[in-house]
């Protein structure tokens, strides 16, 4: 048995995360749990499956105010505005949102897929986090998008013209035939565009997607090397902050408080189809102090097949010998780290436990580790996922 603290859930910030699964349609490079838009898509029964998914959750509250919302999908921006309002109107009468909660609201460019953005704002929504992916017309029929350059600027511009102070362009770079003059374009046309905030990551080809199937033609390794330095460049240029591996916040704009959350291994209720959740659990009757996570049914027809609430398809303590990794997963990708009091707080485990990981890599100066902070240096920041793996 590891040596270990007592949990107190009361001293973890808790977030939500809310999903959406339906998208117009999908994309080829996508792996997340979206499906095709029906003809008959039953918004207001998802609502009500969703407002009583957050009802059997109130029981992790454990006293504390819900932090951060993020709205994720699928396109959520296709949830017409009136459900989009009593989806939160009863939210607030389920559980406690904080005065200052961060509520992100994912939305597509694409004219027909939102509301006016003021209505948004209207129900509390706060930042936007606009899935651009590139402002190249032949990337964007590349990658299935269904919005044009136009459209793409358009919805950052009104976006900020309808009074929305926090606004993050979704970018990617690696895509096929781009050249790092193509990147540059994409970063400088979101930041002139209004854009404060930008998460901007590497094309991927996952499992189970069309892009698996039939890969396109991805850059050479020498190019990919000259794009993210021609990126991280004109991004420091223009005063943005690389806080974390993808995600850079300009000066009128600071981190993404849901985002950090869980790169800090923070707790988070998770309502929808396929939305994944953590808690951390003590003096409950029924189950055993520790950190779990779950995952709701995934296909949208089975998650409104619910008697009572939807349905969990499990629910899983974190075993003690993997919390190391799992922390260290989320935390080296902030490039300050993170404290041995968070560490110790959101683990359960004395900050000793990791000593045997962590000690060949501060004398290969990739870690910095002193009493107070786990952090990785500036060359380790490079070699991120070198470094997690050191503690599998």
């Amino acid at each position: 048995m590891i040596p270990h603290l007592t949990l107190m859930p009361s001293r973890i910030p808790l977030s939500l995360y809310i999903h959406v699964p339906w998208c117009v349609k999908k994309c080829p490079y996508c792996d997340f749990n979206s499906h095709a838009l029906p003809s008959d898509t039953p918004f207001a029964d998802y609502v009500d499956a969703l407002l009583a998914d957050a009802s059997s959750q109130v029981r992790f509250l454990a006293n504390r105010e819900i932090g951060t919302v993020f709205i994720g999908g699928g396109t959520p921006s296709l949830l017409p505005i009136t459900e989009m309002a009593r989806l939160f109107d009863g939210l607030r009468r389920i559980l406690p949102f904080a005065n200052d909660c961060e509520i992100t609201l994912e939305a597509n460019p694409g004219t027909l897929e939102h509301a006016p953005f003021e209505d948004y704002l209207a129900i509390g929504i706060n930042r936007l986090s606009i899935g651009v992916q590139s402002f190249d017309g032949t990337a964007l029929s590349v990658l299935g998008r269904i919005h044009n350059p136009e459209q793409a600027i358009s919805a950052i511009i009104k976006a900020k013209q309808a009074g929305f102070e926090r606004v993050n362009a979704d970018l990617m770079y690696g895509l096929p035939n781009q050249t790092p003059s193509l990147a540059v374009h994409d970063i400088t046309t979101a930041i002139n565009a209004g854009a404060t905030h930008i998460s901007w990551y590497q094309l991927t080809i996952e499992p189970n997607t069309a892009f698996h199937r039939t890969p396109p033609d991805l850059p050479d390794e020498e190019t990919m090397e000259a794009i993210e330095t021609a990126g991280r460049d004109v991004l420091t240029q223009h005063g943005f902050d690389n806080y974390e591996v993808s995600a850079w916040a300009g000066r009128a704009d600071t981190a993404c408080r849901h985002n950090m959350n869980y790169w800090q291994f923070g707790d988070y209720l998770a309502i929808g189809a396929g939305a994944h959740g953590k808690v951390t659990v003590a003096h409950q009757a029924d189950l055993a102090d520790g950190i779990y996570r779950f995952q709701k049914s995934r296909l949208p027809k089975d998650y409104l097949n619910y008697d009572g609430a939807p349905k969990m398809v499990n629910f899983e303590a974190v075993a003690q010998e993997n919390l190391p990794f799992e922390f260290m997963m989320n935390a080296l990708r902030l490039r300050q780290g993170t404290t041995t009091q968070v560490f110790e707080e959101r683990t359960g485990l004395f900050v000793s436990t990791i000593d045997n990981e962590m000690m060949p890599l501060q004398h290969q100066g990739l870690m910095v580790f002193d009493p107070l902070v786990i952090a990785p240096t500036a060359l380790g920041f490079r070699y991120v996922n070198h470094l997690v793996s050191q503690f599998l």
